[in-house]
């Protein structure tokens, strides 16, 4: 591997426990060059700004989850709920195994520092599109009971389910949350509210 890349590399593993950690707002250039251990000169070599590098390292996080996670796998499913609910602990299980992403894309998402918010809408707003509209092909297996319409109810069971994200992700502000005992009890209470839709929808 060139040496360029791999001191790159080197820079966001070490950027990404800063921010992790502080929050795009109060972590500064000097935070991260001493995380780093380089110069702020050779930081700006590589990103030409702070919010260049948090992008940056946002498109890492989400390039790498969606392969490890197995996410380019999802049509091979029959079931998409038996689907939902594996993906479900294995973004679960991801996130326990690497704490400051989670902290990290749990920032980017869910509390989006107001300068990198267009940004992150716009490019991002379009691969989620992209990623429910793979969800909705394989919830195209579903067999539905007669005069019920597709449409419609792809849209319903994913509102349920991004209550329960939402739900998810203001519950466990702190990765130490992250326990078996919290999964379990978060499938449950999921799974019979889509239950409750798949009694009125599936055939």
């Amino acid at each position: 591997m060139p040496l360029q890349l791999y001191d790159k590399e080197q820079i966001l593993d070490s950027c990404l426990a800063v921010f992790a950690r502080y929050g795009y707002e109060k972590t500064s250039t000097a935070m991260l060059a001493e995380a780093a251990g380089i110069s702020r000169a050779l930081i700006f070599h590589h990103f030409k700004s702070k919010k260049e590098l948090y992008l940056s390292l946002l498109d890492r996080c989400f390039a790498r989850g969606r392969i490890e996670m197995g996410f380019d796998n999802l049509l091979e499913y029959k079931d998409f709920f038996a689907a939902k609910k594996e993906f479900s602990i294995i973004k679960f299980n991801y996130y326990k195994k690497n704490p400051d992403l989670y902290k990290f894309v749990r920032e980017a998402f869910f509390a989006t520092p107001y300068e990198l918010k267009m940004e992150i809408e716009e490019k991002y707003g379009e691969l989620i599109t992209n990623r429910d509209k793979e969800w909705e092909l394989l919830f195209a297996k579903v067999p539905l009971r007669e005069g019920v319409d597709r449409g419609q109810s792809f849209k319903l069971v994913m509102l349920v389910l991004d209550y329960f994200d939402n739900k998810y992700i203001s519950e466990l502000a702190d990765d130490s949350d992250l326990d078996e005992t919290y999964l379990q009890s978060f499938l449950a209470e999921r799974d019979s509210f889509l239950a409750l839709v798949r009694h009125g929808i599936e055939r």
